[in-house]
């Protein structure tokens, strides 16, 4: 036990007191050196630190200021939208441009006025179509006036003469056949007046204007004075609408029997006349 101890006291006594200072101020030396470098790396690395910070709080504002409002999210959407809306083909607006074009053409050429081409001049009559026309003239001036046997003669001479001029020869045809009907029904009507007017009379009624007034004015070649038949023919033709021959030969039959005037204010086929001043005159001036 001594021994160690002895020996413990001989190290603390042995062991200079000034060395360990040194050591001391040594190891805080080298200690304080790295410190320094420590602080600026501190230093440096806690700059940066603070700068990210700012610009992130700027960048927050800028986001929070470039926040849109409703109204132009709205916006920003249609705008989207129609800038991702596929672009028609070019194909059918070339096509669409084409239609646009030939409608405008057709416009336009409908509005202007076409020019009419002058008429062909006319074609001169032959020898033969001229006087096809002037023999054809002749039997119809025959068979207006009533001849019909006269018309039918020169009807069938023209047919023999001109058979090659195709439209007078149609027209003759036409002719004979209604010259040779009218020829047939005088060789069956009455011969006499009243038998006639009685026909007349009878077509009347029936509505047969144009054979009435025939009928009556075959019976006035038979009797020419007789007022009946004059009446029965103003009556026929007021119903024609030939207003003056009517009242002409109303006026012959008052003036062959004037008590004719009570039966004409009251008869329906003289309505055609009562607007016409001369038929007051004629019914209503004299006393009955």
């Amino acid at each position: 036990m001594s021994s160690s101890l002895t020996k413990a006291l001989r190290r603390s006594t042995t062991r200079p007191s000034v060395r360990r200072a040194p050591a001391k101020t040594a190891k805080r030396a080298i200690k304080a050196k790295p410190s320094r470098p420590k602080a600026k790396r501190a230093g440096v690395a806690k700059a940066p630190t603070r700068k990210l910070a700012k610009t992130r709080t700027v960048k927050t504002v800028k986001k929070v200021a470039k926040t849109p409002k409703p109204a132009l999210k709205a916006k920003k959407a249609t705008a989207k939208s129609k800038a991702h809306k596929p672009a028609p083909p070019q194909h059918k607006k070339v096509a669409v441009s084409r239609v646009k074009k030939t409608q405008k053409l057709a416009a336009v050429r409908a509005a202007r006025p076409s020019p009419i081409p002058p008429p062909p001049p006319p074609r001169l009559p032959t020898q033969d179509e001229s006087a096809a026309l002037g023999a054809f003239e002749k039997a119809h001036k025959e068979f207006s006036r009533g001849r019909f046997a006269e018309a039918r003669n020169q009807f069938r001479i023209l047919l023999d003469k001109y058979s090659q001029v195709s439209e007078v020869a149609a027209r003759a045809r036409t002719y004979l056949a209604i010259a040779e009907s009218r020829l047939r029904t005088e060789s069956i009507l009455p011969r006499d007046a009243d038998s006639l007017y009685d026909r007349g009379v009878i077509e009347l009624n029936r509505g047969e204007y144009v054979a009435a007034q025939e009928m009556f004015e075959r019976a006035l070649k038979r009797e020419p004075e007789a007022a009946h038949i004059h009446y029965g023919l103003a009556a026929t033709r007021a119903r024609l609408g030939s207003i003056d021959l009517a009242l002409q030969s109303l006026q012959r039959a008052l003036d062959l029997q004037p008590n004719l005037r009570v039966r004409a204010q009251h008869d329906h086929d003289l309505n055609p006349l009562r607007n016409d001043p001369d038929f007051d005159r004629l019914i209503f001036s004299h006393p009955s």
